[in-house]
């Protein structure tokens, strides 16, 4: 698939990682001129590319969990554990995962790992109310704009972060694309 985008053969494409773990692709040696990002969970992938802008997927099989506790103190913004402390049973499960894989999207697309505290930044209420895409800033880098995009459903939650790229530098108009 990124051969076909790129226009090159196998041979000549390769990848790497930057210092916080996001694969970028190589051809010929040189940086390819497409972002693209992967995730995995149980029997769901997700592979999604971007001609322009940094971009992040992540999705997670949407398995019973005993204790979100720790995970809810430890990941959450105050906000966001509110929210999650008045759901119950199976909407709280729902909550956590759609929550965890927005933010983790927006980790990924910024490619600094989790050098980013995802307490320190709120996914949108919108998003918790069903929203399905919202604009979001991180503290890192205020001036970017990320475009978020809730695509789970009832067997996985998954989301999308892509850079919003100003409209000088858009270039052909091309959308991202996920598989």
């Amino acid at each position: 698939m990124l051969c076909r985008e790129l226009d090159c053969g196998n041979e000549e494409l390769s990848f790497g990682t930057s210092d916080h773990g996001k694969p970028f692709a190589l051809v010929g040696g040189l940086p390819a001129p497409v972002s693209f990002n992967v995730s995995h969970s149980g029997r769901h992938g997700l592979i999604a590319m971007a001609p322009r802008g940094r971009i992040g997927v992540d999705v997670e099989d949407r398995k019973a969990r005993r204790d979100m506790d720790d995970d809810i103190r430890l990941l959450f913004a105050p906000g966001e554990q509110a929210g999650l402390a008045s759901a119950e049973g199976s909407t709280k499960a729902e909550l956590f995962y759609n929550l965890w894989t927005m933010k983790e999207a927006l980790v990924k697309a910024a490619g600094v790992g989790l050098r980013i505290d995802t307490t320190s930044f709120e996914i949108p209420p919108a998003m918790s109310r069903g929203a399905t895409s919202c604009l979001v800033r991180l503290p890192v880098a205020p001036s970017v704009r990320w475009r978020l995009e809730n695509l789970g459903n009832r067997r996985y939650a998954a989301a999308l972060a892509v850079e919003e790229v100003p409209a000088a530098d858009a270039g052909d108009g091309l959308e991202p694309r996920f598989a």
